[in-house]
């Protein structure tokens, strides 16, 4: 190979790599990793870093007290209890998919500064409530 071949070659290879970093880097933030609970209960880790966990809202785990929501999440065999300070989305649910992020206490308890649900077959925060005619049941 000639020279100037092999310097077009490095410089196409050296924008392929900035731009996928761009792209990756880019994605980071738009995808939502989760862990499950087995994997945060057998992670001795867990409690030292910010966590996603995800699974099932336990039926009949939900219980208020003032602006504290405790409740338990399920998954692969494992549940763990989570307490959340303020109300969780409107569309928060018992026996729905919720990812919660946070921290395990030394406890064992999961302690959550953001409650997202699922929505069909996707998770994202709660729609806002219509407003205007539609909340009224549609124009008149």
């Amino acid at each position: 190979m000639n020279r100037p071949r092999v310097g077009r070659i490095a410089v196409v290879a050296v924008l392929l790599a900035a731009g996928g970093l761009l792209v990756t880097s880019a994605l980071q933030d738009t995808l939502t990793y989760y862990r499950t609970p087995g994997e945060v209960l057998d992670d001795p880790a867990a409690g030292r870093r910010p966590t996603r966990l995800g699974g099932e809202v336990v039926p009949g785990s939900v219980r208020h007290d003032g602006d504290l929501v405790t409740f338990r999440l399920g998954g692969d065999g494992h549940e763990i209890t989570v307490t959340q300070r303020g109300m969780p989305p409107e569309t928060f649910r018992e026996g729905q998919g919720a990812i919660v992020e946070g921290r395990l206490s030394a406890g064992g308890v999961f302690e959550s500064d953001r409650v997202v649900v699922q929505h069909g077959n996707e998770y994202g925060p709660s729609p806002a409530p219509p407003s205007g005619p539609e909340r009224a049941g549609g124009a008149r």
